[in-house]
């Protein structure tokens, strides 16, 4: 075992570890490390100390020894609406970072990696795939829906319309304090949900325990099998990196496409292939989505909270709806192959308990998740959009944009700033026909911040919800519905298209022909070759706005930070490339 490679290597290991309360025998058994995203930073972290408790547990009774490390995310909810959005992404990056330091500085035989959220997740993911250490994934489920099935997404919908005085104060408070009655991730299928399906998909989680209610002691269950299995996976030296392959993640993105998955996704899901030695873009999101059937019914696409997920049969349910297009010869956390895992699930009564919970709400399976010959959806959820205006990508979650706007032309009005873009959505100035431009808000303009409330007060306005876009080089929450295009790049601090966009130009939207482009100038069609003369000559006259951070991570993070297409990571860089 490496851990007691280490300790013939550094003397002062064991009486370190003794000083911290290990016994003798402790110090020469399987070490694990539990890493954990526990505190008080929002519900999705906040109760994972219990989690990490019976991980441990489950590593004792498998003759191994526990490690609790922590590195508490924070919450896009809570950071919402100012400059705090901006450290976000950023956060992904160092969470990774912090493990990648844990786990190297004191190397450890395994790994239990717990968390739930939108960042943490992925930021366990990409570390898992750097460490390259034997692993198993924990992940501290979803919150209950509040009353009349009241989730947190809803509450920038009611905020938009508590500012137009659609509704009172007092409802609108009412919502905000019982959206989120319990621990756990957000009950939706937001980043959050999607990531932890995601680390299912992946092989990485003990079958059907994504998305399991925060509140059910079977969570508690799972936790200390997982750290049984940690103990087991370490001693057969089972790696990340026997179990993640190429294969793994198209069956990743099948089941993505399936659940209407966040678009955060093409930001996270590149950056964890990454850290395999996988090269994963978004064109693999777009040709896989293509032809896809979506099956899933949860928010904020759909009816239901995401707890209802688990209840109807959670990632296996859909992967038995989809199992012809999967690799059931992939190796997970089990030991196993994805084909026997689910054949086990059938023999052990998984679905009889998912039945038996799903039965009390008085809701049927098929209401949840689609069955694969009736379809919510035949093409996928995602689109990945090109042209002059988006060179290299953009993003569009097409099963939430009314189909009105999946293929239309529309008039440019361009905004340096969301707060900008927000106030004239609220204060009614923006028209029918409008393409709303947010730009300068990338990865490199200001940490690639979520356009959340922008989102949120278009959806809610039935009139420019079926007849505006919103386009950004910044992104989007996984709550987030309607006609919106993300992660436009370049970007506009690189100088991208987006950043010479005029007031009156005409785009093109186009999901058929997977296409975003400048089509026109200040209301007037020009040929293609026109349009590349104006912008050329616009080009000219263009300089990148000043750095928004001139110290601080956000300054690093904006200085290295890679295209959204690539999954807007931190990259170093020769001096000479």
């Amino acid at each position: 075992m490496k851990s007691q490679e280490i300790r013939k290597i550094a003397p002062e290991m064991d009486p370190l570890r003794i000083g911290m309360g290990w016994s003798i025998d402790d110090l020469s058994k399987t070490q694990i490390m539990v890493e954990s995203t526990f505190g008080d930073s929002h519900p999705g972290s906040a109760h994972l100390f219990t989690l990490v408790e019976k991980a441990c547990e489950g590593i004792k009774k498998a003759n191994g020894k526990g490690a609790r490390y922590f590195t508490t995310d924070i919450c896009d909810g809570q950071s919402q609406g100012h400059d705090g959005i901006n450290y976000s992404l950023a956060s992904r990056d160092l969470i990774a970072a912090m493990i990648e330091t844990h786990a190297q500085a004191t190397p450890f035989d395994g790994a239990v990696y717990i968390a739930s959220c939108d960042k943490g997740m992925p930021a366990h993911l990409m570390a898992a795939g750097r460490n390259n250490i034997p692993c198993i994934f924990v992940t501290g489920g979803v919150m209950e829906a509040g009353p009349h099935l009241l989730t947190l997404e809803q509450i920038g919908a009611y905020s938009a319309m508590a500012q137009r005085g659609e509704i009172s104060e007092e409802e609108f408070l009412y919502y905000k304090h019982h959206a989120c009655p319990s621990c756990g991730a957000c009950s939706f299928m937001g980043t959050a949900s999607t990531m932890q399906i995601m680390a299912e998909a992946l092989g990485l989680m003990l079958p059907g325990s994504a998305l399991m209610p925060a509140t059910c002691e079977d969570l508690k269950d799972v936790a200390e099998k997982a750290g049984k299995q940690a103990v087991w996976l370490a001693e057969h030296d089972i790696k990340p990196s026997d179990i993640v392959t190429w294969k793994s993640f198209e069956n990743a993105i099948k089941v993505h496409a399936a659940i209407s998955g966040s678009t955060n996704s093409l930001l996270h899901l590149p950056a964890i292939a990454k850290e395999f030695g996988i090269e994963l873009d978004s064109d693999a999101f777009d040709r896989l989505h293509r032809g896809a059937h979506y099956l899933l019914n949860i928010r904020p696409a759909g009816k239901w909270p995401a707890q209802y997920f688990y209840y109807a049969g959670g990632v296996p349910a859909v992967m038995e709806e989809i199992k012809d297009q999967l690799h059931l010869d992939v190796m997970t956390v089990t030991g196993k192959t994805l084909g026997e895992n689910l054949e086990e699930l059938k023999q052990n009564g998984y679905y009889e308990r998912c039945a038996s919970l799903l039965e009390k709400t008085g809701v049927k399976k098929e209401d949840v998740i689609y069955p694969y010959d009736h379809p919510i959806g035949e093409n996928g959820t995602i689109a990945v959009l090109k042209g002059n205006l988006a060179p290299l990508g953009s993003v569009m979650k097409h099963s939430v944009v009314p189909k009105p706007m999946q293929e239309t032309i529309l008039k440019a009005r361009v905004f340096d700033c969301e707060e900008d873009a927000i106030d004239a959505i609220i204060k009614k100035k923006i028209q029918p026909g409008d393409a709303v431009f947010i730009r300068y808000e990338g990865p490199k303009g200001s940490g690639m911040p979520e356009m959340f409330y922008t989102t949120e007060a278009i959806a809610s306005d039935p009139e420019l919800s079926a007849s505006i876009a919103l386009i950004t080089d910044g992104r989007f929450s996984g709550a987030s519905k309607g006609p919106a295009i993300g992660h436009v790049s370049p970007e506009a601090q690189e100088g991208g298209p987006i950043a010479l966009v005029e007031d009156g130009d005409l785009i093109q939207i186009s999901v058929k022909e997977r296409k975003l482009a400048i089509v026109g100038i200040h209301g007037e069609m020009m040929s293609d070759k026109e349009i590349d003369e104006i912008l050329a000559q616009r080009k000219q006259n263009w300089k990148p706005k000043k750095a928004k951070y001139e110290k601080g991570i956000l300054s690093i993070y904006t200085q290295l930070a890679s295209s959204p297409m690539n999954g807007g990571g931190m990259e170093w860089r020769k001096e000479n490339e």
